[in-house]
Formats: C-alpha cells, sequence, structure tokens
C-alpha cells in the first residue's frame, strides 16, 4: 500500500473514532441512574427545583460566553474592513461594571438559593405532616442493605415496602465500610458510618417501585448493592407486612453476623422475627462494647 493510501485510511479512523467513543459513553446510561430528575416526593421535588434553577442560572453563564465569542469571530473576521481598530483602548467602565455586576448577581442568587434549600432539606428534620412517622432501620452491609421495622418487629434484605403519603423516618448505620444511602426519586444520599448513626426523612407521595442504591464504592459487590422500593397504599403495605410474618427465618445478633458476611446479589430475603435491640447492638459493637444492649426476644 502506498504512503499516501496509508495516511488516507487512517486519516479516516481518526473521523469515525469521536463517534464510537459517544456510543461508549452512552453505554453507562441507565434509566435508573436519571430518576433523581422524576421527582416522587416533596424533598426530591426541592432537589429538583434547585438543580434546575442552577441549570438555568449557568446556562445564562454560557449562552454569554459562547454568543460573545462567537460574535467576536463574526465580527473581527479578516474580511470585515469595517470592524473597529482600536489598539491603545484599555479601559471602559460599563464594561467592567458588566464583567463583574453580572457574576455576582449570578453567584448570590445560587448562593441565596442554596442556603435556603440546605436548611429547608436537613435531612434530620421531621416532614411536615399530621400522620404519625414510620420508623425504618437501615443497615448497609457487604454488599446489601437490611432494612428493619422495629413497630412491626420484621425484617427484609433488599427490599424496602413504605406506605405512599406516611412520612418515613430513617434511622441509618453500617456494619462495614462508609456507605451512601440513595432512593434518587425520593430524595438525597446520606452516609452510613459503622458506629454511627445519621437520619433521613423522607415521603413517598404516588405509589410505585422505585430504585435504591449505596453510592459510596465500597469494594467488587458495589454495583450490586442496590434494593427495591415498593410504595404501595396503607392496606397494600399492611398486606407486605403479614406475608413478611409468614417467613420462617428469624434475626438475632448471631444470625445476623451470619448475614452479615459478603455476599453479592444477595436475594431478597424475609424475617418474620427481629430482636429488638439489634440495631443498637450493630452500633455498639464498633465502640467495643457489643454486649452493653443484651438482646431479648421479649
Amino acid at each position: 500500500m502506498k504512503p499516501y493510501a496509508m495516511l488516507n485510511l487512517a486519516s479516516g479512523y481518526w473521523r469515525v473514532l469521536p463517534f464510537f467513543l459517544l456510543l461508549m459513553s452512552l453505554s453507562g446510561c441507565s434509566l435508573h441512574h436519571i430518576s433523581d430528575l422524576q421527582p416522587s416526593g416533596p424533598i426530591s421535588r426541592n432537589i429538583d427545583e434547585l438543580f434546575w434553577t442552577t441549570v438555568a442560572l449557568m446556562s445564562l453563564v454560557l449562552i454569554s460566553v459562547f454568543g460573545m465569542a462567537a460574535w467576536f469571530v463574526w465580527k473581527y473576521r479578516a474580511s470585515n474592513t469595517k470592524a473597529n481598530y482600536s489598539p491603545d483602548w484599555d479601559t471602559s467602565v460599563a464594561l467592567e461594571w458588566l464583567v463583574w455586576l453580572f457574576p455576582a448577581l449570578i453567584i448570590v442568587i445560587l448562593g441565596s438559593a442554596t442556603w435556603i434549600f440546605t436548611h429547608r432539606l436537613d435531612p434530620y428534620k421531621p416532614m411536615d405532616s399530621k400522620m404519625e412517622p414510620l420508623e425504618i432501620q437501615a443497615i448497609a452491609l457487604d454488599w446489601k442493605w437490611l432494612f428493619i421495622y422495629p413497630e412491626q418487629r420484621i425484617a427484609a434484605v433488599n427490599e424496602l415496602a413504605i406506605p405512599v403519603g406516611r412520612p418515613i423516618a430513617f434511622k441509618i448505620t453500617s456494619d462495614t465500610v462508609m456507605n451512601s444511602f440513595f432512593i434518587p426519586r425520593l430524595g438525597g444520599q446520606i452516609n452510613a458510618m459503622a458506629g454511627m448513626q445519621t437520619q433521613l426523612h423522607l415521603i413517598a407521595d404516588q405509589p410505585g417501585r422505585y430504585f435504591g442504591e449505596n453510592i459510596q464504592y465500597n469494594g467488587p459487590g458495589f454495583s450490586y448493592q442496590h434494593f427495591e422500593v415498593n410504595a404501595t397504599s396503607v392496606q397494600g403495605f399492611e398486606t407486605w407486612i403479614e406475608k413478611t410474618k409468614q417467613s420462617s427465618q428469624t434475626l438475632d445478633f448471631k444470625q445476623f453476623k451470619a448475614l452479615a458476611k459478603p455476599s453479592i446479589r444477595h436475594p431478597v430475603t424475609y424475617f418474620s422475627s427481629v430482636s429488638p435491640l439489634l440495631f443498637q447492638q450493630v452500633m455498639d459493637q464498633f465502640l467495643g462494647e457489643p454486649n452493653l444492649h443484651p438482646i431479648s426476644d421479649q
């Protein structure tokens, strides 16, 4: 093959390379990971509002910058003999005001919005509702999630059932490294840390099946550490409770330690009975006091 032919062939490859790179990047797309743009609760809607406000304000900057760049290229092109030529120009008070005031206003608006929404969306702040919140204790494991319902004294692995319209008060901890608890369509994320308890208050106002996950890398099973959230009616939630109570499996601290062993793609598992202080004992073990709260089935 002649040298110039090889160069043409190589040039052709370089032309199509960006196309293939774009296709490779699209291979990572998933509806699960953009579901935070489909809010199904008041917390997620507030987050969505802040997100689009930020996008709109930053778009003003991008439109201005690229618009002026295109205008400068057009106005001062070589063929435009009517363009102003001012080699000694160095000062414009009006331009200085424009250059500094416009970005400053955007920063003030963004800062104010962030301050307001940060306090409005405080994860420790209970939901404004007349209904009594449902407490759920979430424990991050390698590589699965355990959800304990202390009032009902049941538990489930990798499945979370909640009643629509009722506030949910999560108490979250970890039996392993730091994880990040996240249900995109219902609210923001919060970390789960060993020996510590974090809180999160959410509410689902639309029935459906939502995607929940850990978004903090924690080892080889990270990609599979997700769970399904079943937001259902009160009657549907009661039916789920009764189904869970039919399970033959129970959960105390000894059985919990067996469950906590690393596993990938752990199946959904139900426990009809849970020791009442299991969540506290999971935290206490990292304080060197695993028997501080002895567990009783009473």
